[in-house]
């Protein structure tokens, strides 16, 4: 084969293994969420070693959310599974520490719902602007998760009435986040979808 031919030839793209590292650790994150609510249960909001236990399995599945987006972007396993389970991941972990959260009077109901209104209100326009482009995760974005978790780890730890006190103040400081970032994302929807003017 000449040259030519051998430099006309597509060249050959490495095709990524559903099943790697990253995608194996997003679906960790999705077992452990069940373990983790059946933790909270077992707790009852009130047992010390049960809530200890569900703080714990918490943590270690928010790792895993920043260790799976690490891997993939490394070592190139980034899949279009990953990046449609990755999110499910994160908002049913999320989602069920609020619910349970609130469920057991330990976080005021409308909290949970500003923040998962906020949640499935940017999954939709995602969605919405698909076709147009993808709004990807803001420097706000992930301060608001950072926020969330922070706080959410904070209210399942049991802990003496003083430093308690604080968890309040972090879920106020991640709801503020919240807040803010969904009208960014709101406002990158509409640039997105947003008709290019020709020049005249």
């Amino acid at each position: 084969m000449t040259p030519a031919a051998e430099s006309a030839q597509p060249p050959v793209v490495a095709r990524v293994p559903v099943l790697n590292a990253a995608n194996g650790l997003t679906l960790l994150r999705l077992v452990l969420v069940p373990v983790f609510a059946a933790s909270v249960v077992a707790s009852g909001a009130t047992h010390a070693g049960w809530r200890i236990a569900a703080c714990l399995i918490f943590a270690v599945a928010s790792v895993t959310d920043l260790v799976d987006g690490w891997i993939a972007r490394r070592f190139g396993l980034v899949t279009s599974v990953g990046k449609v389970a990755d999110p499910i991941a994160d908002k049913a972990l999320t989602g069920a520490a609020l619910l349970l959260l609130s469920w057991y009077d330990l976080l005021p109901w409308w909290v949970t719902g500003v923040i998962l209104a906020r949640e499935l209100g940017i999954t939709a326009l995602r969605f919405w602007v698909i076709r147009h482009g993808v709004i990807a995760a803001s420097r706000g974005g992930k301060i608001k998760t950072a926020l969330q978790i922070l706080a959410i780890t904070w209210y399942l730890w049991p802990m003496p009435a003083g430093p308690a006190a604080v968890g309040p103040w972090l879920m106020a400081a991640a709801v503020g986040v919240t807040v803010v970032t969904g009208f960014d994302y709101v406002a990158q929807a509409l640039r997105l979808r947003r008709p290019v003017r020709e020049d005249a």
